[in-house]
């Protein structure tokens, strides 16, 4: 399906209204997995043309995203990656592990940014980063593009050595992510240390099912349930 390619329009507004010099794309990945991190690239590609085939990572295939991911790596001005452990998602919630791995990402850069833009219509980032949230960011943002074809890259990268000891589970082909493979193996074996423990998923293992952490929701706030997908797919 034919698509609009990414453009610097956003930068260039952020630029002109609020004297930003340096930006960065900010995208996330892995917030729907059952296992593994979530994580979040941080990008700085300035005004120039990006390579040719850029969106976000979600519509590319695998070998095409590889290959830009490559190209990628070196032609922007520069990245950074943040990760947020499982066992940090289960303790904090999503929205703070979120924000934890952006934070991550974005004091590695070399640089620190004026502003960032940020895939989405929620600001997980927050205070005291100048934020512009840009819905499907991931396909109009040149630099938001850049980093959601990083982060999908390296952190699948990430998934397949981490299931080098767990290949029933299928990590190199789901990433962490709910499939039949992927939720044969924990019916049979159960979690692997890589696994969040507070995910909805648990709720259908019955001999599995003690393992699940509940955390303490002591501001009032309910748990949190975005992503946190049972074994309904």
């Amino acid at each position: 399906m034919p698509y609009e390619p990414p453009t610097h329009t956003v930068e260039r507004s952020l630029r002109a209204t609020t004297g930003a010099k340096i930006i960065a794309g900010v995208d996330e990945v892995g917030r729907g997995a059952w296992a593994g991190p979530v994580t979040v690239c941080a990008a700085v590609t300035g005004l120039r043309r990006p390579p040719e085939g850029l969106t976000d990572s979600k519509l590319l295939t695998v070998k095409r995203r590889t290959a830009l991911a490559v190209e990628l790596e070196k032609w922007v001005t520069s990245y950074a990656l943040g990760h947020a452990s499982p066992q940090e998602i289960d303790d904090l919630g999503m929205t703070a592990a979120l924000r934890l791995a952006a934070v991550r990402a974005l004091e590695a850069l070399p640089v620190r940014p004026d502003a960032v833009i940020l895939d989405g219509k929620h600001d997980y980032l927050g205070s005291p980063w100048k934020v512009r949230t840009v819905i499907k960011g991931d396909q109009s943002c040149v630099a938001v593009a850049a980093a959601s074809v990083i982060a999908k890259v390296q952190r699948d990268k990430m998934m397949a050595e981490l299931g080098t000891d767990h290949a029933d589970f299928g990590f190199a082909a789901n990433a962490g992510y709910p499939s039949p493979v992927h939720k044969a193996a924990l019916e049979e074996r159960g979690p692997t240390p890589y696994h969040r423990l507070s995910w909805a998923y648990l709720d259908a293992l019955p001999q599995w099912r003690h393992l699940k952490k509940v955390r303490s929701w002591g501001n009032g706030s309910g748990p949190e349930i975005e992503g946190q997908l049972g074994f309904d797919f």
